[in-house]
């Protein structure tokens, strides 16, 4: 069963922004931050900082997919 698109705003770097994600990305971004002792926002700016070019919203779903695949993740995964 597929959920629609959710629309969160969140602060990077002191920026207020808007994600879109589906709602078992929303789930698994908060179980993955809770994991690593992170709030959502902290992990999403991490994610943000090493993305690149990449649309926001896509980098989360990739880093979703990498670490539910246990993949080594990237830079917002490995900072302490």
């Amino acid at each position: 069963m597929t959920k629609g698109i959710v629309k969160r705003s969140v602060m990077i770097a002191g920026h207020s922004t808007s994600v879109s994600l589906e709602e078992p990305f929303w789930d698994a971004l908060r179980g993955i931050a809770a994991a690593r002792g992170r709030s959502v926002q902290a992990l999403i700016g991490e994610i943000d900082a090493g993305r690149g070019e990449q649309n926001l919203s896509s980098a989360i779903r990739v880093f979703v997919l990498g670490a539910v695949q246990g993949e080594s993740a990237p830079k917002a995964a490995s900072t302490p």
